[in-house]
């Protein structure tokens, strides 16, 4: 993998012609509108040059024991990370190993119903790419039972024909928004809780899908046991269907914390097939802008996760979008990454690149107005993939697959191989 950061007076037919590939190639890979560059501007360049991989050392490692993990040697380590050696091997130091392996995952996008446009080209191109799509269509009403909201048939023919398993995303969305009190009433209830596991199950057999993905958020803490029980009864239900837990992100429980905890890691993770912990919106809209998925708060929940969700199960979540927020007044709007890209190229803007979040952001005007944007591009998701690796997580999740970011989409069909 080559990445290419445009400097001032940096040309696109300059670039092709040093790294030997066609203009219209790096146009496509990179989802780009125009031949303009902006300085900042990071630009995929695809070729055979394989990534290496990310891994940390454990308790008896040995540089030969690695190796012969990721199909390499100990000298070829010791190559990859200057200053290595078998006498000064420090558990949970991160090295890079070139392996001829590929990282295996297990990746989950979400769709809302639909019957073509951008979802399905996507399902078309990259369906190789994608283990599982979460289709979000479904909520339930105080008394626990379940209803679409729109015409889902479309989009699970659609995963059907290109190899992808589909899944029943159930929110308790009402109104435009997560409703806590509508997920409080529900889990208080053991009548309430059966009946949305009997009309899931009733709508997950009639439809074929292949298993649920919950994603009920801000569960009041007292409901949190209730929540632990709904999932293993409903996993029940599923038997070998696949049960997929969307949950908050956190850094520790906060029991009573009105966001985050109504949901129990450990529990959870005992119940559920897959968890998801949803690493994105550290940047949220209306508040000031941020990175959306900083790379020191993603691990800094992911360690925690880890203390109580075994990893064959853990899934970090990525973003697929970035934020347009006008300042001060917060306001925001939402991108997919390939538009925040061109965006930038639009307006001039030149990007910066936050090494410790690694994450890239702008600044422009538009009228009386300030903006900043952060977004996500190829260097912020390789360095996603790269940590994911090193703490040996199953998978990734991707929200949502109708907005663009066809630099993700490559870097998958060049470094991983997915399980299906």
């Amino acid at each position: 993998m080559t990445i290419i950061i445009v400097k001032k007076g940096d040309s696109l037919w300059e670039i092709a012609s040093k790294n030997k590939v066609a203009p219209s190639r790096i146009i496509e890979v990179n989802g780009l509108e125009s031949t303009t560059l902006v300085p900042g501007l990071a630009l995929y360049i695809p070729n055979e040059k394989a990534v290496n991989r990310r891994y940390l050392i454990k308790s008896q490692d040995t540089l030969t024991r690695i190796g012969s993990r990721f199909g390499t040697s100990a000298a070829a380590i010791k190559e990859a990370n200057p200053g290595i050696s078998e006498n000064s091997l420090k558990i949970g130091t991160e090295i890079s190993i070139p392996s001829p392996y590929k990282n295996q995952l297990i990746t989950l996008g979400f769709a809302f119903p639909t019957s073509g446009g951008v979802v399905f080209e996507t399902l078309e191109q990259n369906g190789d790419k994608l283990s599982y799509l979460a289709i979000v269509a479904y909520s339930f009403t105080r008394e626990g039972n379940a209803y679409v909201d729109g015409d889902d048939l479309p989009l699970i023919a659609k995963c059907e024909q290109t190899g992808v398993t589909p899944l029943l995303m159930i929110r308790n969305f009402q109104d435009g928004d997560f409703d806590a009190d509508l997920a409080g009433d529900v889990l208080a209830s053991s009548v309430y809780r059966a009946n949305l596991i009997n009309s899931m199950l009733t709508f997950v057999r009639e439809k074929g899908y292949g298993g649920v993905s919950m994603d009920i958020e801000f569960i009041p803490p007292a409901r949190r046991s209730d929540y632990v029980l709904f999932l293993k009864e409903l996993k029940e239900g599923l038997n070998e269907l696949i049960l997929h837990v969307n949950v908050h992100a956190k850094t520790a429980d906060n029991p009573d914390n009105r966001i985050v905890g109504g949901h129990d890691y450990r529990g959870i993770g005992e119940a559920a097939d897959l968890v998801a912990v949803m690493t994105i919106d550290y940047g949220y809209p209306t508040g000031p802008p941020e990175p959306i998925s900083p790379l020191w708060w993603m691990a800094e929940v992911l360690r925690y996760a880890l203390l109580n969700i075994p990893e064959y199960k853990l899934q970090s979540a990525f973003p697929m979008y970035g934020y347009d927020w006008i300042v001060p007044s917060h306001e925001t709007k939402a991108l997919s990454a390939q538009n925040a890209q061109n965006l930038s190229i639009a307006t001039g803007a030149e990007i910066t690149f936050d090494t410790s979040a690694a994450s890239p952001s702008y600044s422009y005007r538009r009228g009386n107005s300030n903006h900043v944007v952060w977004f996500e591009d190829i260097r912020s998701i390789s360095a996603k993939y790269e940590m994911i690796d090193a703490y040996e997580l199953i998978g990734a999740t991707y929200w949502q697959i109708g907005l663009e970011f066809p630099q993700n989409w490559e870097f998958i069909d060049n470094n991983i191989w997915i399980i299906k």
